[in-house]
């Protein structure tokens, strides 16, 4: 079986696009950033926090999530927030599947308990 790569114009958009969304899916760090945004943002800093690999590793992934058009960026001064897209299907069934996952359940709860502490006056 050959490898296929996303290019566009082999396919048309929606086939590729529909590629792009389940390679950002396939790979666990990737979930794990779609649970920590879940509840709300974090800058690229606070994410590279998270895991133990190198922050150009971190931004790749971040870069996969963004072009699948899960997750949006803001640059705000210096600092660059990430947070997901909302009214999104992929990221609506993600948020489900992150209520049973034995992994996502935790990090959702962790994001959820941070938007409160953020919204606390």
């Amino acid at each position: 079986m050959e490898d296929k790569t996303f290019d566009d114009t082999a396919e048309g958009s929606s086939v590729s696009a529909a590629q792009r969304v389940f390679h950002a899916l396939s790979s666990a760090p990737r979930r794990k950033i779609l649970a920590y945004l879940s509840a709300s943002g974090l800058t690229a800093g606070e994410i590279a926090d998270r895991f133990s690999m190198s922050k150009p590793a971190v931004s790749q992934h971040l870069s996969i999530l963004e072009t699948a058009g899960l997750i949006r960026r803001e640059k705000q001064g210096q600092f660059v927030h990430y947070s997901l897209i909302e009214n999104n299907l992929v990221n609506t069934l993600n948020g489900f599947v992150q209520e049973v996952c034995p992994v996502g359940r935790p990090i959702k709860k962790e994001s959820q308990a941070r938007a409160r502490v953020k919204e606390a006056p």
